[in-house]
């Protein structure tokens, strides 16, 4: 029998690196230190403001309301609002949802200042929004920052008087078109005296909180967050990805100005996103608490920073499964390339062309062979009416399952019975070569899930040990685990192509390590995954629909 277990160990290691990276911290207690953040202190909060469901203009938002400003008062905040009405788009939503046809609403943003020792400085804010959609008790988005807010100003109250005002921002009209954050960023006196933005969002009921946008030039306000934060979660490729889909949040008018913003979200379990099951009970407490570590850890170091940070260039981050926050300049992606380039030259030197041509071939048709069944799998699981918004959602983990299997099939087809050299290897890194170079013209804060994995794997053919090759394909496989996990529960439902490329990559990782096994037991095992990835597909198909859709869900939101 060949041996399997370095790429055992590895895909060992892989796998526990990944499930760190994935998995929020536990949520600290009512009897954690009075400067910490404690998930079960704000979910005291969350019990009474996700009661029910609170739209914009209900008398149950008036009681959330109400709440809301009881504790600012009680937390010694200068409370006042600012009010308006609900836009004619805005309107119509909120009648679509009710069935009536009632005039404008009217929208009641909150406003909490906690006063600094220099009010002239510029102040640093925290929002979230405090209406909910049709339907749902709202749970996660957005009681949770509401709740996270509370506790956050709570804790920097307890610490003693900050340097400079915190103001304490919940808006209203999010759900209906983001109107309060709208007019108050357009409109209100206070928006002349701000400085940075910190924005609580979510789109499920539990998951990592992820720093998935900031403001443009920010490598500032980038290094900042990983100065400051203890347990991380960021990444320039989510910032990158969530640039160019059709998306918005209350951040969308902070970052037309000059402040320095941030936005964090959790998106796991996705199937609550806008639920009726959205309730406090459901609510990962663990995902309260990363939220709120990440956001009071950065609320602490922008109210004590001597200037708040301004425009300065774009840099490339993500958090390194959780522990720590890596920040470089986009130009050492050059670098890597470079590095990556000339150690696959130099192998190629060393020992030849040989098996270079099919290094390539295998590693092109896994990409476009594993994008492809992703995509005819899950148009199985779509049939052909269309499909409820919120069911996909629901669907997600098996849709996660789906892939595994077939990603899993498609390396063992393309891959199982080849026992690669080096000069193979080299090959199969070829085209992630060649796509790592566009993503550096082209994107290059998120090209870094090329770059890195390429000089690694280059530095593993180099050094020929195993440990090193071991270790390398363990780090590489687990942060591209953990990005395929977070690729499916963003646009799985819609895109789960995009987990070809972490695939690819991880193959790369494992190759210097594959002994292979028996082309004919590599085909029967390949066939049976698929079988299984068909039989995940036609569930999702044939399922009934989810109780967690959101109830407006047959009318577009």
């Amino acid at each position: 029998m060949k041996n399997f277990g370095p790429v055992f160990g590895a895909l060992v290691a892989a796998i526990l690196l990944a499930i760190a990276a994935t998995t929020p911290p536990g949520p600290r207690p009512a009897d954690a230190p009075a400067t910490s953040f404690s998930a079960i202190r704000a979910m005291a909060d969350v019990r009474i403001i996700a009661q029910r469901p609170h739209v914009t203009g209900s008398v149950e938002n008036a009681v959330v309301r109400d709440h809301i400003v009881r504790r600012m008062a009680a937390l010694g905040l200068e409370v006042s609002n600012s009010t308006g009405l609900i836009d004619a788009k805005g309107t119509k939503r909120l009648n679509r949802w009710s069935g009536r046809n009632d005039p404008p609403a009217r929208l009641v943003n909150l406003i909490g200042i906690l006063p600094g020792k220099n009010r002239l400085l510029p102040a640093v804010v925290l929002m979230s929004h405090h209406d909910s959609v049709w339907g749902s008790p709202a749970a996660a988005d957005d009681s949770a920052g509401v709740a996270a807010s509370l506790e956050a100003v709570r804790a920097i109250r307890a610490a003693g008087q900050p340097e400079r005002d915190l103001i304490m921002l919940v808006t209203d009209g999010e759900e209906l078109g983001l109107q309060g954050a709208r007019q108050f960023w357009a409109t209100h006196p206070l928006r002349n005296q701000i400085g940075a933005v910190i924005n609580m969002e979510a789109r499920g009921g539990g998951g990592r909180t992820t720093l998935f946008q900031t403001s443009h030039g920010n490598g500032a306000a980038v290094q900042v967050y990983a100065d400051a934060v203890d347990h991380p979660g960021a990444s320039s490729l989510a910032a990158f990805v969530y640039s160019v889909l059709p998306n918005d949040s209350d951040l969308t008018p902070v970052i037309k100005h000059d402040y320095a913003a941030y936005n964090f979200a959790f998106i796991g379990r996705s199937g609550l996103y806008h639920s009726p099951l959205a309730t406090p009970e459901n609510l990962d407490q663990g995902s309260l608490q990363d939220m709120g570590g990440q956001v009071l850890d950065l609320t602490n170091a922008l109210l004590k920073a001597p200037t708040l940070p301004g425009k300065t260039e774009d840099v490339v981050f993500f958090d390194l499964f959780g522990r720590t926050t890596l920040v470089y300049p986009i130009w050492l992606g050059w670098v890597m390339m470079l590095l990556a380039g000339g150690g696959l030259f130099w192998v190629v030197r060393q020992d030849g062309r040989a098996d270079l041509g099919a290094g390539a071939g295998r590693m092109l048709a896994l990409i476009s062979g594993s994008a492809l069944a992703f995509f005819v799998l899950n148009r199985l699981s779509l049939g052909l009416e269309p499909a409820n918004y919120y069911d996909r959602l629901a669907a997600i983990p098996r849709l996660e399952v789906m892939a595994a299997l077939a990603a899993l099939a498609a390396f063992l087809a393309l891959f199982g019975s080849w026992r690669p050299s080096r000069v193979g290897v080299v090959g199969a890194a070829l085209p992630l070569f060649l796509i790592g170079l566009a993503a550096q013209i082209l994107a290059p804060t998120a090209a870094y899930v090329l770059t890195l994995p390429l000089v690694l794997v280059t530095l593993a053919l180099l050094a020929r040990h195993v440990a090193v090759r071991i270790g390398v394909a363990a780090l590489v496989a687990g942060y591209l685990l953990s990005l395929g996990h977070q690729l499916m529960q963003g646009v799985g439902p819609t895109m789960p192509f995009a987990a070809a490329l972490p695939l690819a990559l991880a193959v790369l990782a494992l190759l210097p390590l594959w002994p292979g096994v028996a082309a004919r037991n590599a085909r029967a095992l390949a066939r049976a995954l698929l079988l299984g990835a068909m039989t995940m597909s036609l569930w999702v198909l044939l399922d009934k629909p989810a109780p967690s859709r959101a109830v407006y869900s047959d009318s577009k939101k």
